[in-house]
């Protein structure tokens, strides 16, 4: 299963939100945890979800709620910046902006008090500020 057709990141709201409103499928979780890397039940502790619930959707194929379809879509959009960040700079052969997300999110960051990002993955607002976190590393700003 692919994530998605295009990158979420560089979608219009307007679709972004149908989606959330439509649910995006349950299993799009474990396609996402493949291709960062981590384990599934990690992922959907970052993002506060429950597993019973997850597997219970992901079972009879049913799209996940909006509030957990739009966290879903976060780090899906993160992802997707970071592939258009390295899209911009030259897109260097071999670079997974997935698995450097992973990566990233476990890393503490002064700019979040020494806190890793992953430990706001769980909010649309800190979701959103990791993405602003991003781009003032993208245009050379420190925060």
């Amino acid at each position: 299963m692919k994530l998605a057709d295009e990158n979420v990141y560089l979608m219009n709201a307007v679709d972004r939100i149908e989606l959330i409103r439509r649910g995006v499928p349950a299993a799009r979780l474990a396609v996402l945890s493949v291709q960062m890397g981590i384990p599934e039940g990690r992922l959907l502790a970052l993002l506060g979800m429950s597993r019973a619930t997850v597997s219970r959707k992901a079972r009879a194929k049913q799209p996940l709620p909006p509030e957990d379809s739009e966290r879903v879509l976060g780090v899906e959009a993160l992802i997707g910046q970071v592939d258009a960040m390295v899209h911009e700079s030259g897109e260097p052969v071999g670079f997974n902006p997935a698995t450097w997300v992973a990566n990233w999110l476990a890393e503490p960051v002064p700019a979040l008090n020494g806190r890793t990002p992953a430990s706001f993955l769980d909010t649309v607002e800190g979701q959103k500020l990791l993405s602003n976190l991003l781009a003032m590393a993208q245009s050379g700003a420190y925060a």
